[in-house]
């Protein structure tokens, strides 16, 4: 897996924390040091748990689990929808609809509506629908579709969490901590790293810090479901290569026991023979 070099970490500007007055104490193991009124991130610190995180999401994507990324702040919408949607991996690039883990059944309610409206949309039911009843559906069809559409595939509940952010999306890394599900963050010096289990030290307020991280990770889920795949492909041919092995050696195994049963009767007549000689 390709690692992100030093000198792209500071050409996208991950170093730039907040301003010295508006620190969190708990990020001071991670700063490396304080210039013109502004906290400077350590970025060998970042790389090294940028890898740690990378390694991480690896294995759970392998093993064929979901990785629910959230970043709803304005310049990392559109960075999460290209890049986490090309993985296949579920996001909220929208508001943070409460209770979306503590109460996951209710979501999947939810998602599960809008799939009916598709499937009411392609039947002969929609056309015996008013117009004011289709005008109806249809904006209630875009509102669920605005908040819930890209975990349309998020039967349960995930793996993991990855956030831009856990100032902003407190709310999401709360309902993970309560769950137990792991948490996987951008924490910039403003932001208190108790309780993430996998903090990634940078400027999260930069598109092209986001960018950058956000995309190190997708590229390492990317490698882990390209491993997960060619496993399977593994499994399979080797399942198709065993099969006339094993049918090989059921047939030799029935010849056997046909040569067996052949020398018992042998041995019978030879048997007969002798005791009509006595």
């Amino acid at each position: 897996m390709p690692k992100v070099q030093f000198e792209e970490l500071l050409k996208a500007g991950v170093h730039f924390g907040h301003l010295k007055r508006k620190w969190n104490p708990s990020m001071a193991p991670y700063i490396f040091m304080e210039k013109n009124g502004i906290h400077l991130i350590d970025l060998q610190k970042t790389m090294v748990k940028m890898d740690e995180a990378s390694a991480a999401l690896k294995q759970i994507a392998k093993s064929g689990r979901k990785i629910l990324f959230v970043a709803t702040k304005k310049q990392a919408k559109q960075i999460i929808s290209d890049l986490v949607g090309g993985v296949g991996m579920p996001y909220v690039a929208e508001r943070w609809p409460g209770g979306m883990l503590t109460n996951f059944p209710t979501i999947r309610k939810a998602v599960k509506k809008m799939t009916s409206i598709d499937k009411m949309m392609k039947d002969g039911s929609w056309d015996n629908l008013s117009k004011r009843e289709k005008l109806q559906i249809t904006r209630q069809r875009a509102k669920l579709e605005k908040v819930l559409g890209s975990i349309i595939d998020l039967t349960r509940l995930p793996a993991a969490l990855f956030v831009v952010d856990v100032m902003k999306e407190k709310i999401a890394v709360r309902e993970a901590q309560r769950l137990g599900i792991p948490v996987f963050a951008m924490v910039d010096t403003n932001s208190n790293p108790k309780g993430i289990d996998f903090v990634i030290p940078a400027n999260d307020d930069a598109s092209e810090s986001i960018k950058l991280i956000v995309g190190e990770m997708c590229d390492a889920i990317s490698e882990g479901l390209g491993e997960r795949k060619n496993e399977r492909e593994k499994e399979t041919a080797d399942k198709k290569e065993a099969k006339p092995k094993v049918k090989k050696a059921a047939a030799k195994k029935v010849e056997e026991i046909d040569e067996e049963e052949d020398v018992e009767e042998v041995e019978d007549d030879i048997d007969e023979e002798i005791e009509e000689e006595k």
